[in-house]
């Protein structure tokens, strides 16, 4: 059988589920910022799913967290790859991780603002 059609289907999906495992375990092993919002995601995705009045409302309250985390893996990844690009500074890649910073700020406003606006009194 040829290698094309051993990485297909389960294999591939199993393969795929391990290169996220190593993914996620760097982050753990090499990102504070991404420990620090996985702490805060222990309390605020069970709390959400809990405070939410119906299944709209919970998958807003726990999802805009785990949103967080998604945006801070892929400002993980930007940061990496400029990094391994050389230690020279370079406007673009500064701009590049200024970018992928702003993003993870946007998702935590946004994460906020959807908790404020579902559980405060209007």
């Amino acid at each position: 059988m040829s290698e094309y059609f051993d990485n297909r289907g389960l294999l591939r999906a199993w393969r795929a589920l391990g290169y996220s495992l190593v993914g996620l375990r760097a982050a753990w092993q090499h990102e504070s910022a991404f420990r620090q919002e996985l702490f805060v995601a222990l309390i605020v995705v069970p709390l959400g799913l809990w405070l939410g009045a119906g299944g709209v409302e919970k998958v807003l309250l726990a999802g805009s967290w785990v949103a967080v985390l998604i945006v801070e893996l892929l400002n993980s990844a930007i940061e990496a790859a400029v990094d391994c690009n050389g230690s020279e500074w370079h406007a673009l890649a500064g701009r590049a991780k200024d970018m992928g910073s702003a993003a993870v700020l946007l998702a935590i406003v946004l994460a906020i603002s959807i908790w404020g606006l579902i559980l405060l009194p209007v």
